[in-house]
């Protein structure tokens, strides 16, 4: 089984849907910072990090993990996944660690 490291690329903002439909809701994910890493080593969810973006990219993490690889991205052992927070989603690269 190979770690699989989470950099956040992207943090999104749907301030039409928030401004129509958000009570006291941050325009952004205060949680992460653009550029900021985790290690998962063995499947557990890295400390600190969201639960609820876990759930969204757990299955992502675990198809890397177990060496495989997603048909539709290029490089190989890399994926990018996201939480599924429609008013204001992140978005993570997912990369096998081949050591």
């Amino acid at each position: 089984m190979f770690d699989v490291k989470i950099t956040v690329v992207r943090k999104l903002s749907n301030k039409d849907l928030i401004d129509k439909y958000g009570e006291n809701v941050e325009p952004q994910c205060g949680l992460f910072k653009v550029g900021e890493e985790f290690i998962v080593k063995n499947l557990q969810m890295p400390e600190g990090f969201c639960s609820w973006a876990w759930a969204d990219i757990q299955r992502d993490v675990i198809v890397l993990a177990l060496g495989g690889d997603i048909p539709w991205v290029k490089e190989k052992g890399v994926t990018f996944s996201s939480c599924t927070d429609g008013f204001r989603p992140v978005i993570f690269k997912l990369e096998r660690i081949k050591e």
